[in-house]
């Protein structure tokens, strides 16, 4: 338990700090910075999979076209996930990125009602209801629809889904998303460099060796959460993981001092209680199930 609590810690810390490291490349296009992250990650799991000597292993986890097809998802949802948290921390939107990740839960479970037809009690949809008056609320104050955070929710909730049709392992399964979008990310990097329009020359040393560690700061997080998720309760780990948009709010207000008036506090205001009413009752019902089993035992 101590040492799930620990991995789950560093994880979502991990995803939490990562506005103050993508502004560190502030001065690049957001797709020059996500073509580098792509080929640094594929560097950085290809190093981990020859060290495990899992190779031969690659070929066999996607046996057939719906594994084939849910990986390929998988690789698109993430990477455009990636783009748009990179844009919108080098735009001034890291509140908008937290609001993402908080409504993130929320909308993955909308997408198991729809895709998995899955069934909620009354406290669930409530909120839902909730977190939907939250992002109301919001559109209301900027006059527009918070389309970053929206579109932040929705991506990485369908990169989960994609990622359980796919039901990979960890290594593997990023080995693959990585490997999928390598040539384009290849390409594109070779053809700016070739037009004169990349920007890596301008870059420091001390910034050129963090943009080569960006492979390293993806996969770790992830794989601190594999372990953390095979060690705690899901319980849990839905808890630990509001640590990651609670450090991107506060960096977002204290670092970058963004604004954040009382309109967008009691739009987070909505989004927290439908979080702790959501938390609460799922919560109980995992109660529930396990005495209903350890009864039936």
């Amino acid at each position: 338990m101590k040492k799930g609590v620990i991995y789950g810690i560093l994880a979502y810390l991990s995803w939490g700090f990562l506005p103050l490291y993508w502004r560190l490349f502030e001065s690049m296009p957001a797709w020059e910075i996500l073509a580098h992250r792509i080929v640094w990650s594929l560097v950085f799991v290809a190093i981990l999979v020859t060290g495990a000597k899992r190779w031969k292993q690659l070929k066999s986890v996607v046996p057939n076209f719906k594994s084939k097809l849910a990986v390929f998802l998988c690789s698109i949802f993430i990477s455009c996930n990636w783009f748009l948290f990179i844009w919108a921390v080098n735009n001034g939107h890291v509140i908008q990125t937290s609001l993402g990740y908080y409504m993130n839960p929320l909308i993955s479970v909308v997408f198991a009602v729809i895709f998995l037809k899955e069934r909620l009690s009354v406290g669930q949809w409530l909120a839902i209801l909730l977190a939907g008056l939250g992002v109301l609320i919001m559109a209301l104050q900027y006059g527009t629809i918070p389309w970053v955070a929206i579109s932040l929710a929705v991506s990485f909730a369908l990169y989960g889904l994609a990622k359980k049709m796919a039901g990979l392992d960890v290594l593997l399964g990023l080995t693959w998303e990585t490997i999928i979008v390598f040539p384009a990310a290849l390409v594109y990097l070779f053809y700016i460099q070739a037009a004169g329009s990349s920007t890596i020359s301008a870059l420091s040393g001390y910034s050129l060796v963090l943009l080569l560690l960006s492979g390293a700061a993806t996969a770790l997080p992830l794989f601190w959460f594999a372990q953390a998720a095979k060690l705690l309760p899901l319980s849990m780990v839905g808890f630990i993981q509001y640590i990651a948009p609670t450090t991107s709010l506060l960096i977002a207000i204290f670092v970058f001092h963004e604004p954040f008036a009382g309109a967008q506090l009691i739009s987070f205001s909505f989004i927290w209680l439908a979080l702790v009413v959501y938390s609460f009752v799922s919560f109980r019902k995992s109660r529930a199930s396990k005495t209903i089993a350890n009864a039936a035992a």
